[in-house]
């Protein structure tokens, strides 16, 4: 994933992890209408130029940051084949598991994409927006 693209300077800004990697303006407490557009879903939309311009699949294993990444890779084994396939903005791991920062929470979404790599098909994909959609509009997830 090219570091620079805006696909990765607008995922390093939106998704926040609880151990400091935040926007600059929620780690301040200044929310100014970030933690409505995540309560929506709609802090994804942007991330729809990446998929017109090829950088970004809307279905596939979800992108890691790129020091997270590396550190998978190094620690769990068979990561990198999450690789093998363009990251997309939902997939198998993100409508079946819940939000998990910890190296445990990235091997169990990896078993999730691992699948998904290995069983892609129309009907899968499928599955995955009905179970994305149904999780906005339930307000499911995290």
């Amino acid at each position: 994933m090219d570091k620079d693209s805006l696909f990765a300077r607008f995922s390093r800004q939106s998704h926040a992890s609880g151990t400091g990697n935040r926007h600059p303006d929620l780690r301040n407490g200044d929310s100014r209408g970030w933690i409505s557009l995540i309560a929506l879903r709609l802090d994804e939309l942007p991330q729809l130029w990446n998929v017109f311009h090829g950088e970004l699949s809307l279905i596939g294993p979800r992108a890691e940051w790129v020091e997270c990444a590396v550190r998978y890779r190094d620690k769990i084994p068979f990561y990198h084949f999450r690789h093998l396939v363009k990251p997309g903005i939902t997939g198998w791991a993100q409508v079946n598991y819940p939000y998990g920062e910890s190296e445990e929470d990235a091997m169990q979404k990896l078993t999730y994409d691992l699948y998904y790599i290995r069983h892609y098909s129309l009907k899968l994909d499928a599955m995955i927006v009905l179970k994305t959609i149904y999780t906005m509009f339930a307000g499911k997830g995290r």
